[in-house]
């Protein structure tokens, strides 16, 4: 096999609770993710050495370096392998870049995917998802797909049924976000307020509404806790999130750390209208409908 290519979702956190700073620089995490219809592309073909091209939205901010997620990931995978194995990685984007949607991560989990068909290795997905753990906290859920419930620095992974369909928009700002700048601010804004930060837990009344497929009362529930420091470094977004409850979004939240804001729509209808009514407003660059829950990195 010369070439292969896998097909990978973005995510949106429905639930993000943030513990306490551990000593390790990590925080404890309560990570309700829910993966969604924004795929990248993962190309992997036959080379002698490990390369990276992105092509696609924003293409231009993405490292083809050692800094690259996708990289490390083909070189996680080949050594634990025990070999020396070459590939070349085309990353097709549509997820957005350093938005808060697990781009990167979505990116290393479709490489994991490919390069194991590629080489030949016949891992399982559960050596997979070890690797995938080590690469980062978004890594294996990009890989599960679906809606789980993260615990841990949200790699350690839960599988939920969901009741049902539900329909998204996603408004995409200009620029990113870092994530660790974000964390940073949370911690910031956390101490300044002299806040008591307990630990985190899933919210029953959400989960009842995944397992319901009750999309109104998913979007009363939505909820995550580095929003505050997302709107601090970047005000407008409190102006973008308005706007969608103003359209009749049932929920808005930000999507992780940033700065794509998600809304969640009652039906299909009325997702196209909200993006519409979004771009309208001048409050985002653009506006994607989609809709969830979806597949993990899966061959094409």
């Amino acid at each position: 096999m010369s070439s292969v290519t896998v097909r990978v979702p973005a995510k949106v956190n429905v639930q993000l609770s943030v513990g306490p700073l551990r000593d390790d620089g990590y925080h404890d995490l309560v990570n309700v993710f829910h993966a969604v219809s924004v795929f990248d592309e993962v190309i992997a073909k036959e080379s002698e050495s490990i390369s990276v091209r992105v092509e696609g939205e924003s293409a231009d901010q993405v490292p083809v370096d050692d800094g690259n997620l996708a990289i490390q990931a083909a070189r996680a995978l080949a050594k634990h392998a025990g070999r020396t194995y070459g590939v070349e990685l085309i990353i097709r984007k549509a997820i957005p870049v350093a938005g808060g949607m697990a781009g990167g991560s979505a990116d290393a989990a479709g490489t994991l995917v490919a390069c194991n068909e590629l080489w030949g290795l016949g891992l399982p997905r559960e050596d997979l998802m070890e690797i995938a753990a080590d690469l980062g906290s978004d890594v294996p859920f990009s890989l599960l797909g679906g809606t789980a419930v993260g615990t841990g620095r949200g790699e350690q992974l839960a599988e939920l049924a969901t009741g049902g369909r539900f329909h998204w928009v996603f408004a995409i700002a200009d620029g990113g976000l870092s994530t660790a700048r974000v964390y940073a601010e949370c911690d910031r804004l956390r101490a300044a307020l002299g806040e008591v930060v307990a630990w985190p837990q899933a919210s029953d009344a959400l989960l009842a509404a995944l397992k319901e497929g009750d999309a109104r009362a998913l979007g009363a529930e939505l909820a995550n806790d580095l929003q505050p420091a997302a709107l601090m470094l970047r005000a407008s977004l409190a102006r973008t999130l308005e706007a969608g409850r103003e359209l009749g979004a049932l929920g808005a939240i930000v999507s992780g750390s940033g700065p794509t804001c998600a809304f969640l729509a009652a039906d299909e209808d009325q997702a196209r209208e909200l993006a519409v009514g979004l771009v309208g407003a001048g409050v985002c660059r653009t506006a994607v409908p989609a809709h969830g829950p979806v597949a993990g990195a899966s061959i094409v």
